[in-house]
Protein backbone atom coordinates (compact mmCIF):
# COMPACT_ATOMS: atom_id res chain seq x y z
CA UNK A 1 0.00 0.00 0.00
CA UNK A 2 1.15 3.52 -0.81
CA UNK A 3 2.24 5.80 1.47
CA UNK A 4 1.07 9.27 -0.36
CA UNK A 5 0.34 11.42 2.49
CA UNK A 6 3.26 10.55 4.55
CA UNK A 7 4.93 13.87 5.96
CA UNK A 8 2.15 16.27 3.93
CA UNK A 9 1.28 18.05 6.80
CA UNK A 10 4.77 19.79 7.14
CA UNK A 11 5.19 20.39 3.37
CA UNK A 12 3.23 23.36 3.92
CA UNK A 13 5.32 24.76 6.47
CA UNK A 14 8.33 26.64 6.14
CA UNK A 15 11.58 25.38 4.96
CA UNK A 16 9.11 21.61 5.45
CA UNK A 17 9.27 21.92 9.37
CA UNK A 18 13.06 21.90 9.18
CA UNK A 19 15.01 24.86 11.47
CA UNK A 20 17.57 24.91 14.62
CA UNK A 21 16.85 23.16 17.80
CA UNK A 22 16.03 25.45 20.75
CA UNK A 23 17.24 23.14 22.81
CA UNK A 24 20.17 20.82 21.56
CA UNK A 25 21.10 23.45 18.86
CA UNK A 26 20.53 20.73 16.07
CA UNK A 27 20.49 22.38 12.78
CA UNK A 28 18.42 21.28 10.08
CA UNK A 29 16.58 19.19 12.17
CA UNK A 30 12.52 19.00 12.39
CA UNK A 31 11.44 21.22 15.07
CA UNK A 32 7.68 20.65 15.06
CA UNK A 33 7.12 20.63 18.81
CA UNK A 34 6.24 23.73 20.95
CA UNK A 35 6.94 23.77 24.46
CA UNK A 36 7.10 26.69 27.03
CA UNK A 37 10.91 26.59 28.15
CA UNK A 38 11.57 30.00 30.54
CA UNK A 39 7.79 31.84 29.59
CA UNK A 40 8.79 31.54 26.08
CA UNK A 41 7.43 29.20 23.55
CA UNK A 42 9.60 27.81 21.69
CA UNK A 43 10.20 24.94 18.96
CA UNK A 44 12.58 21.64 19.71
CA UNK A 45 12.85 18.66 18.37
CA UNK A 46 11.59 14.91 18.75
CA UNK A 47 14.15 13.49 20.70
CA UNK A 48 14.19 17.13 23.00
CA UNK A 49 10.58 16.38 23.39
CA UNK A 50 11.15 12.75 24.69
CA UNK A 51 13.75 13.52 26.76
CA UNK A 52 11.62 16.44 28.54
CA UNK A 53 8.74 13.88 28.77
CA UNK A 54 10.64 11.50 30.16
CA UNK A 55 12.36 13.48 33.20
CA UNK A 56 9.02 14.72 34.16
CA UNK A 57 7.83 10.86 34.15
CA UNK A 58 10.54 10.13 36.69
CA UNK A 59 10.04 12.95 38.69
CA UNK A 60 6.70 12.26 39.32
CA UNK A 61 7.45 8.75 40.07
CA UNK A 62 9.91 10.40 42.73
CA UNK A 63 7.72 12.34 44.09
CA UNK A 64 4.75 10.04 44.89
CA UNK A 65 6.92 7.87 47.37
CA UNK A 66 7.78 11.00 48.99
CA UNK A 67 4.33 12.27 49.71
CA UNK A 68 2.56 9.11 50.09
CA UNK A 69 6.06 8.56 53.18
CA UNK A 70 5.16 12.01 54.81
CA UNK A 71 1.33 11.17 55.03
CA UNK A 72 2.00 7.98 56.48
CA UNK A 73 3.53 9.35 59.90
CA UNK A 74 1.42 11.82 60.33
CA UNK A 75 -1.73 9.74 60.24
CA UNK A 76 0.13 6.66 62.80
CA UNK A 77 0.72 9.90 65.28
CA UNK A 78 -3.41 10.46 65.52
Amino acid sequence: MSKNHRGSGIRSLPAKGKGTCAICGKTDIKVLYEKDIDGKTVKICKFCNANLKNKAKKEARAAKPAEAASEAPAESAE
